[in-house]
């Protein structure tokens, strides 16, 4: 079972093939509840992804860059804003992918 950011990645390339998909993505942000309809659309898709486990995603994906950075302790450099998967992936949706 993939995790919520390898099938964030997949839906991001996707995404960059598809232009109607990627207007889609971006219009939930247009919405009284933005996280939520990003979610809905992904299940929509055929991505599992609920708002709680995006949430823990960006949080685990940033302890594991702490814990391999010095050991996790008080020299690991800051690195804020970097938990927030859901916005990392609008922010690289939005850029033209570098693989073509």
């Amino acid at each position: 079972m993939a995790t919520t950011m390898e099938m964030l990645e997949e839906l991001q390339h996707r995404a960059h093939q598809d232009p109607e998909l990627k207007e889609a993505l971006l219009a939930t942000r247009e919405e009284d509840d933005p996280l939520g309809a990003f979610c809905r659309k992904c299940r929509e898709l055929g991505y599992e992804i609920y708002e709680m486990e995006l949430v823990n995603a960006g949080e685990e994906f940033y302890a594991e860059i702490k814990r391999s950075t010095n050991g996790g302790g008080e020299n690991s450099p800051l690195l804020d804003g970097q938990n927030d998967a859901y916005e990392l992936f609008f922010a690289a949706l939005e850029q033209e992918p570098i693989d073509g």
